[in-house]
């Protein structure tokens, strides 16, 4: 049995993201298709859920769908027409406390553990706070003077990026929902894997002095900068990702039974939660299945292994006699590696810190990255579930070391050779 969904069409609407926000002059008809294309995507992952699918919070580091729709518009409500519209009329004040998230300089907030306790607003009063905020938006984009419009469109483009990231995080929340669910519902029964096509061999990196961080035009997260100089030992990146059939290859060598293989809290984790496999899978007459968007589906030894956590790809990584590559050796690889975007995120051997030089945006945005740059890995990439748009070398994603319901995955590296 499975929620009402069919495979989604083609995604034929106008490009994201849109010309950088420091362009001149500003492009208004470019930034409304874009804040449009950004708002709708977000109902278009939200459509194959009844209102019940909605609601669920099956763990405290997921969030309802409903929950995501109304955080993401009181992000815009927050940060840019409260701020940038005189006279501006609230669509509910309430809003404020229930839908922020973890912003302490923009006022109190309901705690993260009970967002499925918030049974009203309902999903309808949800859509209409969605389109009371469109509105406003709109119309500051359309009637700004040229003087506001590069801070409205500063402010814009962190928002809609904000909002595909949550776009994400609908989609791995809900399926993090579903597997607890004894019917084992699909998302969309026509979700595929994207294709892949993975090389043997290697990316050699010579070592030496180069450079990492964003640089020259186009958005990106504070965290990304500045760009600095980094030193590179000699090293190679696989050019594949590790797939399920190398996982599966691990698992029947105990991989999963073997302290030597595992970090201290790893191997406590493994135990306390039972790991024997990869998250979501699950195993009937001696047979690998895992749930996944369409429902639960027989795994397949080709495709990238995924939902797996730091402290697992690092057991693996000495299983294979091997090492999980440093964020600097990823972004210095990543133009040559197979499946960098678009299947999994991967992990790195390193922890999420400020680069050298770093300083947060002044203001409750500055809270968006850099007070979580403490006990917390760097994941390298884009999945399967990351919006159009949403990727380049340079982003870091970040959890914790034994997360594990995003689409994480991994490959190796090695030095010396």
């Amino acid at each position: 049995m499975a929620a009402t969904a069919t495979a989604q069409a083609p995604d034929t609407r106008p490009a994201f993201p849109p010309p950088p926000a420091e362009a001149r002059p500003v492009d208004r008809g470019a930034w409304i298709a874009a804040f449009r294309h950004v708002r709708d995507e977000t109902e278009r992952r939200a459509a194959p859920l009844s209102p019940e699918d909605q609601q669920i919070q099956s763990m405290p580091d997921a969030s309802p769908t409903k929950w995501h729709r109304a955080h993401t518009t009181w992000f815009f409500e927050q940060f840019l027409l409260t701020a940038m519209v005189p006279g501006y009329t609230v669509f509910d004040e309430r809003f404020f406390y229930l839908f922020n998230s973890y912003y302490v300089q923009a006022g109190p907030r309901a705690p993260r553990i009970s967002r499925g306790l918030v049974t009203r607003p309902t999903c309808d009063e949800v859509a209409a706070y969605r389109a009371h905020v469109d509105r406003a938006v709109g119309e500051l984009i359309a009637g700004a003077s040229e003087r506001q419009l590069p801070e409205i469109v500063g402010i814009l483009e962190i928002g809609l990026h904000h909002e595909q990231q949550h776009q994400e995080l609908m989609l791995t929340d809900i399926l993090h929902a579903f597997a607890q669910n004894p019917l084992l519902p699909a998302y969309d029964a026509g979700w595929r894997w994207p294709a892949l096509a993975q090389t043997p061999g290697r990316v050699a990196l010579p070592g030496g002095v180069t450079q990492m961080g964003h640089a020259g035009s186009g958005f990106h997260f504070d965290n990304e900068e500045p760009r600095h100089d980094v030193l590179l030992r000699p090293a190679s990146l696989d050019r594949a990702l590790v797939t399920n059939g190398e996982w599966l290859e691990f698992m029947q060598d105990g991989g999963y039974a073997k302290p030597e293989l595992w970090l201290s809290d790893g191997y406590v984790a493994a135990q306390n939660e039972g790991w024997e496999a990869p998250g979501y899978w699950r195993r009937a007459d001696g047979v690998w299945s895992s749930m996944t968007l369409a429902g639960l589906r027989p795994v397949d030894p080709a495709l990238p292994v995924t939902h797996v956590s730091y402290y697992e790809a690092d057991a693996f990584a000495r299983w294979a006699g091997r090492d999980l590559p440093t964020e600097a050796e990823w972004e210095a690889a990543s133009g040559s590696l197979d499946a960098a975007f678009g299947h999994v995120w991967q992990w790195t051997r390193s922890a999420y810190s400020a680069y050298p030089g770093y300083r947060p945006l002044p203001g409750a945005l500055g809270e968006y990255n850099g007070k979580f740059m403490v006990s917390q890995f760097v994941l390298r990439g884009a999945s399967v579930a990351t919006p159009q748009g949403h990727s380049r070398p340079t982003y870091r994603n970040f959890f914790y070391p034994h997360q594990r319901w995003q689409f994480t995955g991994l490959r190796l590296s090695r030095y010396g050779e």
